[in-house]
Protein backbone atom coordinates (compact mmCIF):
# COMPACT_ATOMS: atom_id res chain seq x y z
CA UNK A 1 0.00 0.00 0.00
CA UNK A 2 1.23 3.91 -0.38
CA UNK A 3 0.68 4.71 2.72
CA UNK A 4 3.09 7.14 2.66
CA UNK A 5 1.28 8.95 -0.03
CA UNK A 6 -2.28 7.99 1.14
CA UNK A 7 -5.26 6.38 -0.97
CA UNK A 8 -7.48 7.82 -3.13
CA UNK A 9 -10.87 6.28 -3.37
CA UNK A 10 -13.26 6.80 -6.57
CA UNK A 11 -16.91 8.14 -6.52
CA UNK A 12 -19.81 6.27 -5.56
CA UNK A 13 -22.81 5.92 -8.13
CA UNK A 14 -25.99 8.50 -7.34
CA UNK A 15 -28.39 6.53 -9.03
CA UNK A 16 -30.01 2.48 -9.88
CA UNK A 17 -29.70 1.10 -13.52
CA UNK A 18 -33.33 -0.67 -14.43
CA UNK A 19 -32.91 -4.48 -14.98
CA UNK A 20 -32.25 -5.34 -18.54
CA UNK A 21 -34.16 -8.37 -20.72
CA UNK A 22 -31.91 -10.98 -22.29
CA UNK A 23 -32.28 -11.38 -25.78
CA UNK A 24 -30.70 -13.11 -28.15
CA UNK A 25 -27.50 -11.60 -29.42
CA UNK A 26 -25.23 -10.94 -32.52
CA UNK A 27 -21.83 -11.42 -31.94
CA UNK A 28 -19.50 -8.59 -30.30
CA UNK A 29 -17.59 -6.32 -32.60
CA UNK A 30 -14.25 -4.67 -32.51
CA UNK A 31 -14.14 -0.52 -31.99
CA UNK A 32 -10.81 0.28 -31.16
CA UNK A 33 -7.87 0.25 -28.95
CA UNK A 34 -5.80 2.70 -27.14
CA UNK A 35 -3.06 2.96 -24.30
CA UNK A 36 -3.22 3.98 -20.78
CA UNK A 37 -0.90 4.78 -18.56
CA UNK A 38 -0.95 3.72 -14.64
CA UNK A 39 -0.71 5.74 -11.46
CA UNK A 40 -0.09 4.27 -8.18
CA UNK A 41 -1.99 1.27 -7.02
CA UNK A 42 -3.07 0.41 -10.24
CA UNK A 43 -5.28 3.48 -11.17
CA UNK A 44 -5.62 3.53 -14.78
CA UNK A 45 -5.27 7.17 -16.57
CA UNK A 46 -6.02 7.35 -20.51
CA UNK A 47 -6.16 10.49 -22.39
CA UNK A 48 -9.34 11.66 -24.12
CA UNK A 49 -10.83 15.05 -25.94
CA UNK A 50 -13.66 16.62 -24.51
CA UNK A 51 -15.88 18.19 -26.69
CA UNK A 52 -13.96 21.32 -28.59
CA UNK A 53 -11.33 21.31 -25.97
CA UNK A 54 -8.01 21.06 -28.38
CA UNK A 55 -5.78 19.98 -25.02
CA UNK A 56 -6.00 15.91 -24.58
CA UNK A 57 -6.98 15.69 -20.89
CA UNK A 58 -6.33 12.82 -18.11
CA UNK A 59 -9.27 10.49 -17.37
CA UNK A 60 -9.16 7.92 -14.49
CA UNK A 61 -10.76 5.01 -15.58
CA UNK A 62 -13.23 4.01 -12.23
CA UNK A 63 -15.73 0.99 -12.24
CA UNK A 64 -16.44 2.90 -8.74
CA UNK A 65 -17.93 5.86 -10.24
CA UNK A 66 -21.46 5.78 -11.80
CA UNK A 67 -21.20 8.53 -14.09
CA UNK A 68 -18.60 10.50 -15.94
CA UNK A 69 -17.21 13.63 -14.62
CA UNK A 70 -14.70 16.30 -14.98
CA UNK A 71 -12.85 18.79 -12.59
CA UNK A 72 -13.69 21.97 -11.89
CA UNK A 73 -10.46 23.78 -12.63
CA UNK A 74 -10.21 21.90 -16.11
CA UNK A 75 -13.92 23.81 -16.88
CA UNK A 76 -12.38 26.95 -15.84
CA UNK A 77 -9.35 27.04 -17.67
CA UNK A 78 -11.23 25.76 -21.08
CA UNK A 79 -14.04 28.13 -20.30
CA UNK A 80 -16.63 25.07 -20.34
CA UNK A 81 -19.94 26.37 -19.10
CA UNK A 82 -21.66 24.86 -16.34
CA UNK A 83 -25.26 24.38 -14.71
CA UNK A 84 -26.05 23.63 -11.35
CA UNK A 85 -27.96 20.90 -10.51
CA UNK A 86 -29.40 19.55 -7.06
CA UNK A 87 -27.85 16.24 -7.65
CA UNK A 88 -25.57 14.91 -5.08
CA UNK A 89 -22.66 12.53 -4.72
CA UNK A 90 -21.24 10.65 -2.16
CA UNK A 91 -17.61 9.57 -1.76
CA UNK A 92 -15.39 9.11 1.12
CA UNK A 93 -14.61 12.13 2.20
CA UNK A 94 -18.96 13.09 2.53
CA UNK A 95 -21.52 14.29 0.03
CA UNK A 96 -21.71 17.38 -1.72
CA UNK A 97 -23.92 18.68 -4.67
CA UNK A 98 -22.80 19.35 -7.91
CA UNK A 99 -22.90 21.08 -11.63
CA UNK A 100 -23.01 19.55 -14.32
CA UNK A 101 -22.02 20.12 -18.44
CA UNK A 102 -25.07 18.52 -20.41
CA UNK A 103 -24.66 16.88 -23.55
CA UNK A 104 -21.08 16.89 -24.75
CA UNK A 105 -19.05 14.60 -25.88
CA UNK A 106 -16.24 12.58 -25.07
CA UNK A 107 -13.38 11.29 -28.04
CA UNK A 108 -11.12 8.68 -27.21
CA UNK A 109 -8.63 7.12 -30.07
CA UNK A 110 -11.47 5.89 -32.81
CA UNK A 111 -14.56 6.13 -30.55
CA UNK A 112 -16.58 9.29 -29.85
CA UNK A 113 -18.96 9.18 -27.01
CA UNK A 114 -21.99 11.59 -27.50
CA UNK A 115 -24.58 13.01 -25.38
CA UNK A 116 -22.59 12.72 -22.26
CA UNK A 117 -23.93 14.53 -18.73
CA UNK A 118 -20.71 15.20 -16.91
CA UNK A 119 -21.19 16.21 -12.80
CA UNK A 120 -18.48 19.12 -12.08
CA UNK A 121 -16.11 18.54 -8.96
CA UNK A 122 -12.80 19.12 -7.83
CA UNK A 123 -10.01 17.04 -8.30
CA UNK A 124 -7.36 19.40 -7.03
CA UNK A 125 -6.87 16.69 -4.27
CA UNK A 126 -6.50 14.09 -7.10
CA UNK A 127 -4.02 16.06 -9.23
CA UNK A 128 -1.77 16.84 -5.68
CA UNK A 129 -1.55 13.32 -4.81
CA UNK A 130 -0.63 11.59 -8.06
CA UNK A 131 1.13 14.76 -9.08
CA UNK A 132 -0.06 14.73 -12.67
CA UNK A 133 -3.51 16.70 -13.40
CA UNK A 134 -6.62 14.94 -13.22
CA UNK A 135 -9.11 16.01 -15.67
CA UNK A 136 -11.73 13.92 -14.64
CA UNK A 137 -13.13 10.11 -14.38
CA UNK A 138 -14.81 7.89 -16.39
CA UNK A 139 -17.35 5.12 -15.26
CA UNK A 140 -20.70 3.88 -15.74
CA UNK A 141 -21.47 5.98 -18.82
CA UNK A 142 -18.83 4.66 -20.59
CA UNK A 143 -19.23 1.48 -19.29
CA UNK A 144 -22.82 0.76 -19.46
CA UNK A 145 -22.31 1.04 -23.58
CA UNK A 146 -19.01 -1.01 -24.55
CA UNK A 147 -17.96 -4.68 -23.50
CA UNK A 148 -13.91 -3.46 -22.38
CA UNK A 149 -11.24 -5.47 -22.34
CA UNK A 150 -8.10 -4.49 -20.13
CA UNK A 151 -4.61 -5.81 -20.23
CA UNK A 152 -2.02 -5.05 -17.83
CA UNK A 153 0.52 -6.54 -20.07
CA UNK A 154 0.58 -4.50 -22.77
CA UNK A 155 -1.46 -1.35 -20.91
CA UNK A 156 -3.99 -1.26 -23.90
CA UNK A 157 -7.73 -1.15 -23.71
CA UNK A 158 -9.60 -2.53 -26.30
CA UNK A 159 -13.12 -1.12 -27.16
CA UNK A 160 -15.95 -3.45 -28.55
CA UNK A 161 -19.87 -3.66 -28.81
CA UNK A 162 -22.31 -5.10 -27.21
CA UNK A 163 -22.89 -9.17 -28.64
CA UNK A 164 -21.50 -12.19 -27.93
CA UNK A 165 -18.35 -12.18 -26.80
CA UNK A 166 -15.78 -15.07 -26.76
CA UNK A 167 -13.58 -14.12 -23.46
CA UNK A 168 -10.17 -15.95 -23.10
CA UNK A 169 -9.60 -19.71 -22.65
CA UNK A 170 -7.42 -19.13 -19.72
CA UNK A 171 -9.19 -17.63 -16.23
CA UNK A 172 -12.64 -17.40 -15.18
CA UNK A 173 -15.79 -15.55 -15.45
CA UNK A 174 -17.43 -13.60 -12.96
CA UNK A 175 -21.44 -12.80 -12.78
CA UNK A 176 -21.02 -9.56 -9.93
CA UNK A 177 -24.41 -7.90 -9.25
CA UNK A 178 -25.10 -4.86 -10.89
CA UNK A 179 -26.62 -1.67 -9.65
CA UNK A 180 -24.55 0.97 -11.99
CA UNK A 181 -21.79 -0.42 -9.87
CA UNK A 182 -20.29 -3.96 -10.46
CA UNK A 183 -20.52 -5.98 -6.82
CA UNK A 184 -18.63 -9.27 -6.24
CA UNK A 185 -18.93 -11.46 -4.14
CA UNK A 186 -15.57 -12.13 -2.25
CA UNK A 187 -14.18 -14.38 0.19
CA UNK A 188 -12.43 -12.77 3.42
CA UNK A 189 -10.21 -14.94 5.98
CA UNK A 190 -8.29 -13.72 9.03
CA UNK A 191 -9.51 -14.99 12.79
CA UNK A 192 -12.08 -16.60 10.60
CA UNK A 193 -13.94 -16.95 6.81
CA UNK A 194 -16.56 -15.13 5.73
CA UNK A 195 -17.73 -14.42 2.57
CA UNK A 196 -19.27 -11.14 1.69
CA UNK A 197 -20.72 -8.54 -1.35
CA UNK A 198 -17.69 -5.94 -2.29
CA UNK A 199 -17.63 -3.10 -4.39
CA UNK A 200 -15.29 -4.10 -8.01
CA UNK A 201 -13.46 -0.19 -7.80
CA UNK A 202 -10.90 0.04 -10.51
CA UNK A 203 -10.63 2.98 -9.33
CA UNK A 204 -9.26 2.60 -5.94
CA UNK A 205 -5.60 2.60 -5.54
CA UNK A 206 -5.50 -0.05 -2.67
CA UNK A 207 -6.30 -3.72 -2.46
CA UNK A 208 -8.91 -3.94 -0.38
CA UNK A 209 -11.11 -1.37 1.87
CA UNK A 210 -13.46 -2.55 4.90
CA UNK A 211 -16.09 -0.71 6.55
CA UNK A 212 -15.28 -0.96 10.18
CA UNK A 213 -18.87 -1.82 11.06
CA UNK A 214 -18.32 -4.75 8.84
CA UNK A 215 -15.35 -5.57 10.38
CA UNK A 216 -16.74 -5.15 13.68
CA UNK A 217 -19.74 -7.13 13.15
CA UNK A 218 -18.39 -9.99 11.63
CA UNK A 219 -15.34 -10.24 13.56
CA UNK A 220 -13.46 -11.14 10.97
CA UNK A 221 -10.36 -9.62 12.58
CA UNK A 222 -7.29 -11.44 14.62
CA UNK A 223 -6.93 -9.88 18.02
CA UNK A 224 -3.59 -9.69 17.24
CA UNK A 225 -3.87 -7.18 14.65
CA UNK A 226 -2.52 -3.31 14.99
CA UNK A 227 -3.74 -1.01 12.43
CA UNK A 228 -1.46 1.80 12.07
CA UNK A 229 -3.41 4.98 11.39
CA UNK A 230 -2.81 6.85 7.50
CA UNK A 231 -4.36 9.31 5.53
CA UNK A 232 -6.95 9.04 2.86
CA UNK A 233 -8.46 11.29 0.27
CA UNK A 234 -11.86 11.71 -1.70
CA UNK A 235 -14.84 13.55 -2.46
CA UNK A 236 -15.46 16.04 0.30
CA UNK A 237 -11.16 16.28 1.66
CA UNK A 238 -8.92 14.33 3.81
CA UNK A 239 -9.52 11.67 6.39
CA UNK A 240 -7.72 8.95 7.98
CA UNK A 241 -7.68 5.16 8.01
CA UNK A 242 -6.42 2.46 9.99
CA UNK A 243 -4.32 0.17 7.78
CA UNK A 244 -3.65 -3.49 8.67
CA UNK A 245 -3.39 -6.71 6.85
CA UNK A 246 -6.15 -10.05 5.82
CA UNK A 247 -4.68 -13.22 5.95
CA UNK A 248 -6.55 -14.19 2.34
CA UNK A 249 -9.06 -12.87 -0.09
CA UNK A 250 -10.51 -15.07 -2.29
CA UNK A 251 -12.07 -13.95 -5.42
CA UNK A 252 -13.43 -16.58 -7.78
CA UNK A 253 -10.52 -19.64 -7.54
CA UNK A 254 -8.01 -16.81 -7.11
CA UNK A 255 -6.28 -16.55 -3.51
CA UNK A 256 -4.19 -14.08 -2.25
CA UNK A 257 -2.41 -14.31 0.96
CA UNK A 258 -1.81 -11.58 3.43
CA UNK A 259 -3.19 -8.97 1.96
CA UNK A 260 -3.05 -4.85 3.10
CA UNK A 261 -6.59 -3.96 3.73
CA UNK A 262 -7.78 -0.13 5.02
CA UNK A 263 -10.44 0.06 7.58
CA UNK A 264 -12.75 3.07 6.87
CA UNK A 265 -15.39 5.18 9.50
CA UNK A 266 -18.07 5.01 6.70
CA UNK A 267 -20.00 7.54 8.32
CA UNK A 268 -21.91 8.32 4.99
CA UNK A 269 -22.49 4.85 4.53
CA UNK A 270 -20.69 4.88 1.14
CA UNK A 271 -19.99 1.44 0.83
CA UNK A 272 -23.82 0.42 1.83
CA UNK A 273 -23.68 -1.65 4.78
CA UNK A 274 -25.22 -4.24 5.21
CA UNK A 275 -25.49 -4.87 2.11
CA UNK A 276 -21.85 -4.44 1.00
CA UNK A 277 -18.61 -4.84 2.95
CA UNK A 278 -16.49 -2.55 1.28
CA UNK A 279 -14.30 -2.52 -1.68
CA UNK A 280 -12.05 -4.29 -3.81
CA UNK A 281 -9.22 -2.02 -5.53
CA UNK A 282 -7.03 -2.30 -8.34
CA UNK A 283 -3.61 -2.45 -6.45
CA UNK A 284 -4.95 -6.46 -6.95
CA UNK A 285 -7.26 -6.11 -9.72
CA UNK A 286 -4.24 -4.83 -11.99
CA UNK A 287 -2.53 -8.47 -11.39
CA UNK A 288 -5.48 -9.83 -13.68
CA UNK A 289 -6.26 -9.21 -17.44
CA UNK A 290 -10.04 -7.86 -17.37
CA UNK A 291 -12.84 -8.11 -19.37
CA UNK A 292 -15.16 -5.70 -18.07
CA UNK A 293 -18.86 -6.70 -19.66
CA UNK A 294 -21.45 -4.62 -17.94
CA UNK A 295 -24.25 -5.03 -20.91
CA UNK A 296 -23.98 -8.46 -19.98
CA UNK A 297 -23.65 -8.49 -16.82
CA UNK A 298 -20.12 -10.37 -16.21
CA UNK A 299 -16.13 -9.94 -15.57
CA UNK A 300 -13.74 -12.22 -17.14
CA UNK A 301 -10.46 -12.80 -14.96
CA UNK A 302 -7.36 -13.67 -16.18
CA UNK A 303 -3.94 -13.60 -14.20
CA UNK A 304 -1.04 -11.72 -15.79
CA UNK A 305 2.16 -11.45 -15.21
CA UNK A 306 1.90 -8.80 -12.35
CA UNK A 307 -0.21 -11.76 -10.41
CA UNK A 308 2.64 -12.84 -7.81
CA UNK A 309 3.87 -9.65 -7.03
CA UNK A 310 4.42 -8.81 -3.66
CA UNK A 311 2.05 -6.31 -1.91
CA UNK A 312 2.96 -2.94 -0.53
CA UNK A 313 2.98 -3.52 3.36
CA UNK A 314 5.81 -0.13 4.25
CA UNK A 315 4.77 2.19 6.58
CA UNK A 316 5.75 5.87 6.63
CA UNK A 317 2.73 7.81 7.99
CA UNK A 318 4.24 10.70 5.40
CA UNK A 319 1.82 12.33 3.12
CA UNK A 320 3.29 14.43 0.14
CA UNK A 321 1.03 16.19 -2.18
CA UNK A 322 2.71 18.37 -5.10
CA UNK A 323 1.19 21.78 -4.96
CA UNK A 324 2.56 24.74 -7.19
CA UNK A 325 5.25 22.46 -8.86
CA UNK A 326 6.83 21.73 -5.52
CA UNK A 327 6.33 18.55 -3.70
CA UNK A 328 5.50 19.50 -0.31
CA UNK A 329 4.74 17.59 3.47
CA UNK A 330 1.08 18.34 4.28
CA UNK A 331 0.85 15.64 7.16
CA UNK A 332 2.49 13.77 9.37
CA UNK A 333 0.85 10.77 11.19
CA UNK A 334 1.50 11.13 15.14
CA UNK A 335 3.88 8.43 15.93
CA UNK A 336 4.55 6.95 12.87
CA UNK A 337 8.33 6.78 11.40
CA UNK A 338 7.50 10.15 9.88
CA UNK A 339 7.31 11.79 13.11
CA UNK A 340 9.85 9.91 14.35
CA UNK A 341 12.25 11.28 11.56
CA UNK A 342 11.11 14.48 12.29
CA UNK A 343 9.31 15.75 9.31
CA UNK A 344 6.99 19.09 9.54
CA UNK A 345 4.40 19.86 7.48
CA UNK A 346 5.41 22.32 5.54
CA UNK A 347 8.70 20.52 4.53
CA UNK A 348 9.45 21.14 0.88
CA UNK A 349 11.20 17.61 -0.85
CA UNK A 350 13.81 18.17 -2.89
CA UNK A 351 15.00 14.34 -3.74
CA UNK A 352 15.01 11.13 -2.16
CA UNK A 353 18.00 8.93 -1.92
CA UNK A 354 19.87 11.97 -3.90
CA UNK A 355 17.37 11.25 -6.60
CA UNK A 356 15.90 14.60 -7.80
CA UNK A 357 13.63 13.64 -10.39
CA UNK A 358 10.91 15.56 -8.39
CA UNK A 359 8.33 12.68 -9.56
CA UNK A 360 5.93 11.27 -6.93
CA UNK A 361 6.00 7.69 -8.46
CA UNK A 362 9.90 7.88 -8.07
CA UNK A 363 9.76 9.40 -5.00
CA UNK A 364 7.09 6.32 -3.65
CA UNK A 365 8.69 3.94 -5.16
CA UNK A 366 11.46 4.37 -3.15
CA UNK A 367 9.56 4.74 0.00
CA UNK A 368 7.27 1.35 -0.28
CA UNK A 369 9.89 -0.97 0.93
CA UNK A 370 9.44 -1.94 5.04
CA UNK A 371 12.92 -1.63 7.04
CA UNK A 372 14.31 0.53 4.42
CA UNK A 373 16.55 3.74 5.99
CA UNK A 374 15.80 6.28 3.42
CA UNK A 375 16.90 9.82 2.74
CA UNK A 376 15.39 12.63 2.43
CA UNK A 377 16.56 16.31 1.64
CA UNK A 378 14.18 18.76 2.24
CA UNK A 379 13.87 23.05 2.39
CA UNK A 380 12.47 23.79 6.12
CA UNK A 381 12.07 27.81 6.48
CA UNK A 382 14.63 28.20 3.21
CA UNK A 383 17.07 25.75 5.18
CA UNK A 384 18.60 22.22 3.79
CA UNK A 385 18.35 19.37 5.86
CA UNK A 386 18.76 15.89 5.54
CA UNK A 387 16.11 13.38 6.94
CA UNK A 388 16.12 9.96 7.56
CA UNK A 389 12.63 7.57 7.46
CA UNK A 390 12.74 4.14 8.75
CA UNK A 391 10.04 2.22 7.07
CA UNK A 392 7.99 -0.19 9.08
CA UNK A 393 5.72 -3.16 8.14
CA UNK A 394 2.09 -3.17 8.76
CA UNK A 395 1.06 -5.95 10.72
Amino acid sequence: MRTFFCIILSLFAFTTASAQEILPQREARFITKFPFKQFSGGVMVLQARFGDVPDTLNFILDTGSGGISLDSSTCAEFNIATRQSDTTITGIGGIKKVPFVYNETLSLPGLTLRRLNFHVIDYNILSSVYGEKVDGIIGYSFFSRYIIKINFDSSMIEVYSPGKFDYPKDGTLLHPAFTNLPIQWLEVMDKKRQGFNFYFDTGAGLCLLMSEKFARDSGILLKKRRPVITQAEGVGGKLQMRLTLIREIKIGPYKFKQVPVYLYKDDYNVTSYPFTGGLLGNDLLRRFNLTINYPNREIHLSPNSHFNENFDYAYTGLGIYYVNGKIMVEDVIAGSPAAKGHFKVGDEILAVNRNFSLSMAVYKAMLQKPYESVKVLIRRDGALQELTINTVSIR
